[in-house]
Formats: structure tokens, sequence, C-alpha cells
């Protein structure tokens, strides 16, 4: 009895090993077509008999050429799709026929979808494209509306508002004096990272104008910002945050005071209105400025050692270099409204050095102003056709993912208006 139920369990043992081996060899082709689909997801578009075939074919190859298991050379087809150009890069290919030709379906789906959520089509959108339809005007808008709606349009504001406004890495910023500004930690870090961010989600879904990020009066704050900027602290986490509709009372509203700026054009020890200046006339104004000259003068590191002088006079000795003073009268005094916000964007009266602080400046093309209400003015009255179409050949070449040229001209005009 007792060998008998020996040979009865090997039988059994044997079976079900061959049973494994056989639904192994036979959900091989299933894994496959697995590959294949993934394939079509990695490239965003349908496959083409020779791609899908040479996915096919990759795997028998590892398989029978280079004798590995099915694990393995799973892992390697995969490994090879997502080294493949077509999951790398976004490549609109034509199809051969000469002159301007149309995007595909499935090129404008993938064009649309990293312009507004800096990742891969869903399959909605996909369906879509797969229809044909996506090139209707109608339809189109509607993609894009429903795309505005989903939280993944978050992407819009950290890579192109990031990087358009030049805080995408700010959570990596460390030029911050902890021992003298102890306020300034990784929450408080964290949180002026997400003021612009959210303040950009905001408008874009209420399709409010894009001057708002200028002539705005309102923010968004967390307690640690609210505490940072001396407002009424809203309850809950860190992640309490609220709109503040009348943000101009703490000196806030709009871009242009918000810490995360003020912070990370800074030098650490003290302010730097050329810095600032130049933010906001590069990143907002869009003028090209060259880089200084490699024996151009530094300013002093730290704000509580300029001695008898302001940073204000300092900066009017710089400017009295010939060759320093024709970048800076574009930029200087646009700095200097700053000079109300300290080293981390904290609002101030005195200095660093205890010396009061002057925020009247005399703007690039004659016009007179104090602090940021004075530049919002200028801005608006002044600049404000320049800040649109600097935004929108900003945002033009972000959605093209391309160099702008002279014939983008006529969109820009269109897009001003």
């Amino acid at each position: 009895q007792a060998l008998q139920a020996i040979e009865d369990q090997f039988r059994i043992f044997a079976a079900d090993i061959r049973r494994v081996e056989d639904d192994r060899r036979n959900a091989e082709p299933h894994h496959v077509e697995a590959l294949q689909r993934l394939a079509e997801r990695a490239y965003r578009r349908p496959l083409s008999d020779d791609e899908r075939k040479g996915v096919a074919d990759f795997y028998r190859t590892l398989r029978d050429a280079d004798g590995l298991g099915h694990d393995d050379a799973v892992r390697d087809t995969l490994v090879g799709i997502l080294m493949w150009p077509h999951f790398c890069y976004r490549v609109d290919r034509p199809e051969g026929a000469a002159g301007i030709q149309a995007l595909s379906s499935y090129e404008l789906a993938s064009r649309l979808s990293y312009f507004l959520w800096a990742s891969m089509p869903d399959e909605q959108l996909l369906d879509v494209a797969r229809s044909g339809r996506l090139s209707e005007p109608e339809v189109l808008a509607e993609q894009a509306r429903r795309m505005l709606r989903d939280d993944r349009v978050r992407g819009l504001a950290t890579e192109f508002g990031g990087n358009w406004l030049d805080f995408r890495r700010f959570e990596e910023h460390n030029s911050v004096d902890r021992g003298r500004f102890p306020t300034f930690d990784d929450e408080l870090r964290r949180s002026m990272f997400e003021e612009p961010v959210r303040y950009f989600l905001d408008l874009v879904r209420n399709d409010r104008p894009v001057t708002e990020f200028v002539e705005g009066k309102h923010t968004f704050v967390n307690p640690a910002l609210a505490k940072h900027y001396g407002m009424p602290v809203p309850e809950g986490g860190p992640d309490a945050w609220v709109r503040i509709d009348d943000a101009a009372r703490f000196g806030r509203g709009g871009l242009l005071p918000m810490a995360v700026f003020l912070t990370k054009n800074s030098p650490g020890l003290r302010t730097s209105p050329v810095k600032r200046g130049y933010w906001v006339v590069k990143r907002l104004l869009g003028e090209n400025i060259p880089a200084p000259p490699p024996d151009a003068p530094d300013l002093p590191d730290d704000e509580a050692k300029l001695g008898d002088l302001t940073l204000r006079e300092t900066l009017a000795r710089h400017r009295a270099d010939k060759a320093c003073a024709g970048c800076h009268e574009r930029f200087d005094a646009v700095g200097l409204a700053f000079e109300g916000y300290g080293p981390v964007g904290e609002l101030r009266s005195v200095d660093l050095g205890g010396r009061p602080v002057d925020t009247k400046a005399a703007f690039p093309r004659g016009d007179e102003g104090e602090g940021v209400e004075g530049l919002r003015d200028y801005i608006e009255a002044v600049r404000r056709d320049d800040f649109a179409g600097n935004f929108s050949r900003k945002l033009l070449a972000y959605s093209l993912g391309r160099t702008l040229i002279p014939s983008d001209d006529a969109t820009v005009e269109v897009m001003k208006q």
C-alpha cells in the first residue's frame, strides 16, 4: 500500500508538471500578443504589419537562436520596445507624398496629450483618433476641454509653466542660508513651488484671461505659505489650500510677488534687483538680453555688509560702467520694485543692514511707479502686448515641441488677439 501510494503521488506530480508545461506553451503566443498590444500603447498608434511581426520575430529569435527561456525572452522583448525610438521620441512620420501634410489622427492625439498632460494619450483620446474624427475642429475642441478638466492637466502647469517661469526645479533649491532664515524649511519650499502651479491650473480650468498672470489680485496658500505671508492660516494639514481673493492687502496677488520667484532670484543673503528684474523682462515680457561679460564685477554677497551704501546705490555705481549700463537700464529698475521683499520673499520695511528700503522705480520707456503695484500698473498700461506676445510664443513652441519659425508669426498674432 505504501509503495502504491508513492507511485500514485508521483503520477499526480508528473501530470501536474505536464499540464503546467502545456499551459506555458499554450500561453506563449498570448504573451507575445500582449507585447504587441503594449507596443501599440508605447508607440501611441497602431503597429504596422512589419512592426507587429518584428515584435514576434524578436521574441522567437531570443528563444530559438539565443536559447533564452520564456520569461527572459519576454523581459528582453519588453526592453526592446522601451528602447525603440518610437517610444523614446515623438516622431511625426510623413507618408511619402511631397509637400506639406496634415498630421495623422494618432500623431495629433499624441501631440495634444503631451501638450495638455505631458503624458501619453488615454484610451478615450485614442478611440477618437481611431475613428478618424479628431482632426474635426469641434471634436478636437471637445477633447481639449475634456482633457483640461482631467487631473493630468497638472502636467501643463508643471512642465510648461515651470519651464516658462523657471521654477520647475525649485524643490531642489538650496541656496538659502537656513541659519539666517530658519523659517525656510522643506515644507515651505514645497509650498512655494505649489503656489504658481495651483494659480496656473485655476486660470486654465476656469478659462480666465491670461493677463491675470500679472494683473491678478488673488493667490492660493496653505498653512505654511499663509504664515510666511502673514495671512490668516487655514485649518488643516499642509494640503489645506485655499484661495485668497484680496491678496493685495498682504502684498500678494498674481505671479509677480510669489515667494518662489523672489527666492529663486535671490543669491541667499541679499536680494537681487538684477536677477529679479531680469526674470520679469525675460520670462514675462520676452526680451532677449545678452549674458554679462566675463569680467563684470560682482555685488557683495551679504546685504548686511554693504557698508554705508544701500543696494540701490551700489547698483547705481554698477550702471556707471558704460559696458554694463546698456543692459542694466533695461531691468534694474524693474528689480528695484521688489525691494519690499526679502531674500525668501518675506515682506519687509528695512533691509538686512537695517536701512529703510526704497521701492520707487523709473521703469524703461519713462514710466515711474512704486513697488509691485507700480510694476503691475506699468506692465498693464505699457507692456501688456509684450506679455501677450511672449506668452503666445512660449505656449506655441511648447505645444509644437520645436523652435518657432517665421511662418508661425501669423499664428502668434491670432493667439495674441
